[in-house]
């Protein structure tokens, strides 16, 4: 299986977050159940996880970042 590896990052054009690859949108904005795995460097490990909004604003589900934790998380997605 192949995976795109990149930065998470806020796009103020769509309100979303996205991935960027070497200053570049891979994915413009990602969408409410969207899954990504997140690279923690307290464990050195990929979590799996998705991206979910409510009114506190954007969240990974099963982690602890929330809001402004999410600007500059290494994140990788599957590609097809």
């Amino acid at each position: 299986m192949a995976y795109v590896t990149g930065i998470l990052s806020y796009n103020m054009k769509n309100d979303r977050y996205g991935l960027l690859v070497m200053d570049l949108w891979e994915n413009d904005g990602f969408h409410c159940g969207e899954c990504f795995d997140i690279w923690d460097y307290e464990t050195e490990q990929w979590l799996p996880t998705r991206i979910e909004l409510n009114n506190n604003g954007w969240y990974l589900v099963d982690t602890k970042y929330r809001g402004f934790d999410l600007e500059g998380l290494k994140v990788k997605v599957k590609t097809y």
